[in-house]
């Protein structure tokens, strides 16, 4: 590192002492309970609920928050007294860990009455006073201390001395390990624990290990196979099913007709962008005892009308349906990115352009391909939206979590044990994917220019990807269309006398005598999940985008884990997501529930490993000269990052944050335990009105959200734009 850059890092660090300094005198240090932000900076040094840290420190009797303070002080000592090296880097490390651990220590030890433990109580008597839930005097603090402990291990000579990634590193393991490891395995735990609460490693052979979970009646013939069989084989033929479509419809948007390309993109998001309850109900008034087929079979042929869809046929064609996009948008960033250099050079060695396709093209698909499947395999086994509506008597883990937790028996011990097949099972794809991808080079896109034009599909898969695709979108227009028309009918199925009704209770608008009001039943939750899915998306790109840089371009200790660990969140039902974070965050230190900020946390950690698998894939395909280039001209890492990298990795970034805006917008299950009155969401009003038999209103807010979240589409990818690769058009 040159003395320039070394001053220039000194002076970034120094900044983040005087922001947890800041933090600590002039902003409030617990989390407000009713009490706006502005409301609250107000009285930072006066009353116990509003004060700062310092306050609450010399004048309240909470004098363990000195210890953050004392940590930044030595971290700036360390920086004015010490030159930049191992010296300094002891002292960043000393202060900032000795600051983290005192807070995070004194902040799960000490609860709202008191000590957190009993035996705590015992040993030191009882606290006088207590504590709340840390807030954003309290969380800045913590971040700066981060901060200052990625720079120390950097100093240290951790991380090739960059302190960019250290601190990266460093911030994105916490985040990790807070808002998912802790969670999840506090969900988890229960396995291990008996209806009494004892510790008991038979409880979990117990329950996982019965007739139900892994009974082998058909494998050998007869009977049922168990729901363990029953998950894994459905995610499997899923995981196939969305990597292939998504692939076809990826070719064919990219390397078919182009003025077939935009319309291809919107009917290939539009299951994405959907409410989980439209698709179903599409699909049971399509293919239902009483839907259009049934009635078509009896009328055409006599059959007495079945239940024949509801099973593992009617949930993998939902699912196809629900994740199918997820595929599209990993894969037509990879389909991009293939220079066309290596294909004209496989045809200058006379190579058919079939050949060139299976030998060039679909190797260097590999990466996207893996991560597709992943992310297809992840989703199918959390998903229980869908095998509840169109399931019928096929039992899959994630409803028999459900109905381990909001049933009469809620048995949290069986749901945990459960779920910890679903992250078993996760983990074994994980790890199979690496197997796969192993050491391999997928670069396509390098510093050197490349104007080829990209290579028409051959005709064979042309052909091929024709006959998949097209026939597939076809369906999906139909099966909205019925779905849609529930929205602008009196009565489906009874009156069909088209009216507006519906929009009218939903969305209705009024002149009073103060102006506009907004009259409608659903406005407030519009609102509030416009609000929330829009704070959650650009965090969970960033975060998505830069762990999966980390993981491209940096090596380091437990990277596996790292790794693993940014899609455990995906690993496990939404419902117990849910009941994971009421659990972690109902308590000191991070008392989060009932807030619409613990709405947003578990929007971006449900929805970041899409954004990371996407830039995975992506980060294979880029040239690491490009980065070294960069640093060779002394641009720093985070230059680097922002100059370089981030304009080629628009396709993974759009992917990113559509993907978490959308799903913010239409999730269940992972928020149905954490909305509260003041945080509806427009789920759970549409939840509400299909159970009161509404769905006339249910189906006319599903109209209307989907027209908003094509428009979000839209501007998010007229705001990012296309990546420009210096390529002729054809």
């Amino acid at each position: 590192m040159s003395k320039l850059q070394a001053a220039r890092t000194g002076r970034v660090l120094a900044l983040w002492c005087a922001l947890g300094a800041a933090a600590f005198v002039l902003l409030p240090w617990y989390l407000p309970q009713n009490l706006s932000l502005l409301q609250s900076i107000g009285g930072v040094f006066g009353g116990t609920d509003t004060a700062s840290g310092a306050v609450h420190a010399l004048r309240h009797g909470r004098p363990w928050l000195l210890i953050g303070a004392v940590g930044l002080l030595m971290a700036a000592v360390s920086l004015v007294l010490l030159p930049a090296g191992r010296a300094q880097g002891r002292g960043l490390v000393l202060g900032a860990a000795l600051g983290l651990a005192g807070l995070l220590g004194s902040g799960f030890a000490i609860g709202a009455t008191g000590w957190a433990f009993e035996a705590l109580n015992t040993r030191f008597g009882e606290l006088p006073q207590g504590q709340y839930g840390i807030g954003l005097g309290g969380a800045l603090v913590l971040l700066s201390l981060l901060v200052l402990l990625g720079a120390g291990l950097a100093r240290m000579g951790a991380f090739r001395g960059d302190v960019f990634v250290a601190a990266a590193v460093v911030f994105c393991g916490a985040l990790l390990a807070l808002f998912v490891a802790l969670p999840v395995l506090r969900a988890l735990s229960g396995a291990a624990f008996t209806e009494d609460g004892a510790l008991s490693a038979q409880a979990i052979v117990e329950r996982i290990g019965n007739e139900r979970v892994w009974g082998l009646g058909c494998l050998a013939g007869g009977g049922r196979c168990g729901v363990a069989w029953n998950t894994l084989w459905l995610a499997l033929l899923t995981a196939a099913g969305t990597t292939v479509m998504g692939t076809a419809i990826a070719l064919l948007s990219e390397r078919g007709a182009r003025r077939l390309g935009k319309p291809l993109n919107v009917l290939a998001l539009l299951p994405i962008i959907t409410p989980p309850f439209v698709v179903g109900l599409g699909l049971i008034l399509l293919f239902g005892r009483a839907g259009l087929a049934n009635q078509f079979m009896e009328w055409a042929f006599g059959i007495e009308p079945t239940r024949w869809f509801y099973g593992v046929f009617g949930i993998w064609l939902a699912q196809m349906f629900a994740f199918t996009p997820i595929a599209f948008m990993i894969m037509r960033g990879v389909v991009q990115g293939i220079a066309p250099s290596l294909e004209e050079a496989a045809q200058t060695l006379r190579a058919s352009r079939t050949r060139t396709f299976m030998t060039v093209t679909l190797p260097l698909l590999k990466p996207g391909l893996a991560n597709a499947f992943l992310v297809g395999f992840i989703e199918s086994i959390a998903d229980f939206g869908n095998p509840i509506i169109v399931g019928g008597q096929y039992a899959v883990l994630s409803t028999e979590i459900f109905f381990a937790i909001v049933g009469a028996q809620y048995d949290q011990g069986r749901a945990a044990s459960l779920a910890l097949i679903l992250t078993v099972f996760a983990l074994a794809v994980f790890v199979l994917q690496r197997k796969v991808l192993g050491t391999a080079s997928y670069t396509t896109v390098s510093g050197k220019g490349d104007a080829g034009l990209p290579m028409p599909l051959p005709t064979p898969v042309r052909r091929s990807v024709v006959a998949l695709a097209l026939p597939w979108l076809a369906f999906t227009v139909v099966v909205y269309l019925f779905a849609f028309a529930g929205g602008f009918v009196q009565t489906w199925g009874r009156d069909y006398t088209p009216t507006l009704a519906h929009f009218r209770t939903a969305f209705d608008l009024q002149w009073g005598e103060h102006g506009l009001v907004w009259a409608g039943s659903a406005w407030n939750s519009l609102f509030t999940t416009l609000k929330l899915a829009g704070v959650a998306a650009p965090i969970c790109a960033f975060i998505g985008l830069l762990i999966a840089w980390l993981l491209a371009r940096t090596q380091f200790r437990g990277q596996g884990a790292f790794e693993f660990g940014a899609l455990l969140a995906f690993a496990i039902p939404g419902t117990v997501l849910g009941v994971s974070y009421v659990l972690a965050f109902n308590v000191p230190p991070f008392e989060l529930t009932g807030t619409g900020l613990v709405i947003v946390l578990c929007f971006v950690f449900r929805n970041l490993p899409v954004g990371v698998r996407a830039g995975t894939a992506a980060f294979k395909q880029l040239d690491p000269s490009l980065d070294e280039a960069s640093a060779v001209l002394r641009a720093g890492t985070f230059t680097t990052l922002r100059r370089v990298v981030l304009p080629l990795l628009k396709p993974a970034l759009v992917a990113a944050l559509v993907y978490s805006f959308v799903r913010s917008m239409t999730t269940v299950s992972a928020v149905i335990f954490l909305v509260t009155a003041e945080n509806e969401l427009a789920t759970t009003y549409i939840i509400g009105r299909v159970g009161n038999g509404d769905y006339g209103v249910a189906l006319a807010y599903c109209t209307v959200l989907i027209v908003l979240m094509s428009l979000a589409t839209a501007l998010i990818q007229a705001l990012v734009g296309e990546r420009k690769l210096g390529r002729r058009a054809a």
